[in-house]
């Protein structure tokens, strides 16, 4: 009876550090947002030559990250400089194989909080010149505070 060994090539891929972008000589690229209060724009607003009424427009570099462009958006939109508003980023970009649109979600932050995506960039998030970013601001809630049973003792 001869023993067989299965071998297994797995191969992790770790996230190449990039070179850092020096914002003095680098010509910043245009940055197409568009915000909405509470949802994303519906993917069929971007189609044929079509985008939504509520635009932004920025001048970034790949380097700039979701915390960095949350703070441009509450800049501009008074609604959403709130401690607690949710902000959820999708990169919309065209599809390869039509005229229409995809959107992907690409990370959240939130105002006044520490969040496990404000430090990805839009390099890290796969942005191409050209896509767009759809942000869903969600104010946070004005409920009751929640109530917490006191210990028995």
């Amino acid at each position: 009876m001869t023993r067989r060994t299965i071998h297994s090539e797995i191969v992790e891929e770790k996230p190449v550090p990039l070179a850092p972008i020096d914002r003095e000589k680098t010509c910043p690229l245009l940055l197409r947002v568009f915000c909405n209060t509470g949802r994303h724009h519906n993917v069929s607003e971007y189609g044929r030559g079509n985008v939504p009424a509520n635009e932004l427009q920025i001048y970034t570099w790949k380097d700039a990250t979701l915390k960095e462009l949350m703070s441009l958006v509450k800049d501009v939109n008074p609604g959403a400089r709130r401690r607690g508003t949710a902000f959820d980023f999708a990169l919309v970009f065209p599809d390869v194989y039509g005229s229409n649109y995809n959107m992907r979600d690409v990370g959240r932050t939130c105002s006044g909080d520490k969040s496990r995506d404000d430090s990805k960039t839009l390099a890290a998030i796969k942005f191409k010149i050209g896509d767009f970013l759809d942000v869903a601001v969600t104010p946070p809630s004005n409920g009751p505070p929640i109530r917490r049973r006191m210990r028995p003792y």
